[in-house]
């Protein structure tokens, strides 16, 4: 049953719908059928003459049903209860069928409609999950903007037989089933590295829409990356009257991926979603160009600085701000690859339910990793942390919470050598004592990586100087070697990668931007 304030909520969400829209449910025998049919009906009682709730169709092991324009095939299909994160997906499922809602721009809409057809996709899911829904509210509006595009949601927790079958152990997973079932995505992803990876499997028709493409004049500012740092460098940037550009794949950058913010000064507790919200809110309240879902394929230096993305878009400005943040560091060893989405997982809290009373390793014994140990170990049979040094980086209440569980081993001083599997999932984790050289195999079903971050610097290499580790090498006002590109937050030499960190210093690169063109003058 849906409470009342979110009933109301739904009331006024669904009110204007243009459209009727029928929410189809197949007959099923399973236990959860009633729990299904109660949910669906409680929606379509908010808005009684707009979505119409009817139970028919083929019989369906698990509870099933689809959205969609009366009259119309059904694109977006559900199988399971989207309850949880999910809720959200099947809201906006029902929104966004009747024409409603945040669409991608022309230029992204475009190509996802020369993707080549048919598209066929079923993406597994586990409702406690937080970075599932974005990918399962992606892919339904590619299904609605693709003339033949056709999207399941999979709950992995009731089509358990399907996960074991393909052999699924981490999410979300997006399988194609014109290609095999093969993988198309594993963990999360945005819309456009979405349209990429699905341009890559199935292949796209060629476009000239690139000369159609806006003409801009060129900006003051061009932040790349809508992380902490990018969105403080763009407030700050827009506030000093400069004209200013934000281009990221996503707002929110590695905040997506945190659950419990408590460091945050003046917020004693936020999660990582709330807080990408609240950033993007706080941009939007100033006149920023948000370019969100681009992906940037090359920076070029000159008195102009020429930023090309893909789709064929190209953006010029006076100074750069690179704040692009960071991504999970993998391991590189042998395996890692091929198992990922198989027993190599990088969330605890995404894949962790796959691997309940199984034995599962954490590598990396910071505060990442120990309080993954920590979460898993209130789920798995068993948790072995392997560090590569011979004490523990963690807080010290972190370390002490985890040394009173009684089902987790700690492996110190130890080097990860390789990833063993049978060739559809992990088996075991070889490691390597780095005293004496002895090797061994720990028998594991699930490895989660939690080794820190690698800064996303690819695209301004050669352009800027940068460390053995990759960071852009700046001064103390974000300069980097290069004369009007400035550097921010978690892909920068700036120690102590922290959010109210990122902040500052994304305030710093625009300040200094300011600073410099007023000289200039």
């Amino acid at each position: 049953m849906l409470d009342a304030s979110l009933s109301a909520q739904l009331q006024q969400l669904y009110r204007d719908l243009p459209v009727t829209i029928v929410i189809r449910q197949r007959p099923s025998d399973h236990p959860k059928q009633d729990e299904l049919t109660t949910m669906l009906a409680d929606i379509a009682a908010t808005a009684p003459e707009k979505i119409v709730h009817r139970v028919e169709g083929e019989g369906a092991a698990i509870p099933s049903f689809e959205v969609a324009v009366e009259g119309r095939s059904a694109t977006i299909l559900f199988k399971g209860i989207p309850g949880g994160h999910e809720f959200s997906s099947l809201v906006l499922a029902v929104l966004n069928s009747a024409g409603l809602g945040k669409k991608p721009d022309e230029g992204l809409q475009g190509r996802i409609r020369r993707l080549k057809g048919p598209v066929r996709l079923r993406t597994f899911v586990s409702l406690s999950c937080h970075n599932c829904p974005e990918v399962v509210q992606a892919l339904n509006q590619m299904a609605l903007i693709h003339p033949d595009f056709v999207h399941e949601m999979v709950d992995g927790g009731l089509a358990e037989s399907e996960v074991e079958k393909l052999g699924i152990q981490g999410v979300p997973t997006v399988v194609s089933t014109i290609h095999e079932n093969a993988q198309v995505s594993v963990g999360r992803a945005g819309l456009v590295e979405l349209i990429d990876a699905l341009e890559e499997r199935y292949g796209a028709e060629a476009s000239e829409a690139a000369r159609d493409l806006p003409a801009r004049e060129p900006y003051d500012v061009v932040v790349v990356g809508a992380g902490p740092a990018g969105a403080s460098a763009a407030i700050y940037s827009v506030r000093k009257g400069l004209r200013t550009a934000l281009v990221a794949k996503n707002v929110g950058g590695q905040v997506l991926e945190t659950v419990g913010i408590d460091n945050l000064i003046g917020t004693p507790h936020t999660e990582g979603k709330k807080l990408a919200a609240d950033i993007l809110a706080h941009v939007r309240s100033y006149p920023v160009e948000i370019l969100d879902n681009r992906r940037v394929e090359a920076i070029e230096n000159g008195e102009l600085k020429t930023i090309r993305l893909a789709g064929g878009e190209v953006l010029q400005a006076k100074s750069l701000i690179v704040a692009t943040g960071a991504q999970w560091r993998e391991l590189n060893v042998a395996g890692e690859k091929e198992y990922i989405g198989r027993g190599v997982a990088f969330c605890p809290h995404c894949d962790g339910p796959f691997y309940k009373d199984k034995r599962v390793v954490v590598v990396g014994g910071g505060n990442s990793g120990i309080e993954a140990a920590i979460d898993l170990a209130g789920i798995c049979g068993s948790v072995t942390v392997v560090e590569f040094m011979n004490e523990l980086k963690a807080d010290k209440v972190l370390v002490d919470n985890l040394k009173k569980l009684p089902n987790t081993e700690i492996v110190l001083h130890h080097r990860t050598a390789e990833i063993v599997g049978d060739g559809s999932r992990v088996t075991g984790i070889k490691v390597v004592d780095r005293g004496t050289d002895a090797e061994k195999t720990i028998p594991v079903d699930g490895i989660f990586i939690q080794i820190g971050l690698v800064p996303n610097s690819g695209l301004v290499k050669g352009l800027v100087d940068v460390n053995r580790f990759g960071e852009i090498v700046v001064d103390d006002k974000c300069r980097t070697s290069t004369k009007g590109i400035y550097a921010a937050g978690d892909v920068t030499t700036t120690p102590y990668k922290q959010i109210v960190i990122s902040m500052g210093e994304g305030a710093k690169a625009a300040l200094a931007a300011f600073e410099d063109r007023i000289h200039a003058a």
